[in-house]
């Protein structure tokens, strides 16, 4: 998950990710640039953070995870009932 320091949606999202007891890798853009280059690079060109990937495919941002919790693509993602 491509985070920075002040960031409410980044705040959110580790929390739903916590609360369903998954583990996740935290990369900090606002601390090194060429982070912020890898994850355009990764997203597409997005710019907004979090951006997160799950098992190599891009959810997007909080509401994107959000919306992927209650669709069930989450579960997928993760290879489990999760």
């Amino acid at each position: 998950m491509y985070t920075t320091a002040i960031c409410p949606y980044c705040v959110a999202a580790k929390s739903v990710l916590k609360a369903k007891g998954l583990d996740y890798r935290e990369i900090r853009i606002d601390s090194d640039p060429t982070l912020r280059d890898e994850m355009l690079q990764r997203s597409g060109g997005r710019r907004t953070v979090p951006q997160i990937f799950i098992n190599g495919q891009l959810v997007g941002g909080h509401d994107d995870l959000v919306a992927a919790d209650r669709s069930g693509r989450l579960a997928e993602l993760l290879g489990s009932g999760a």
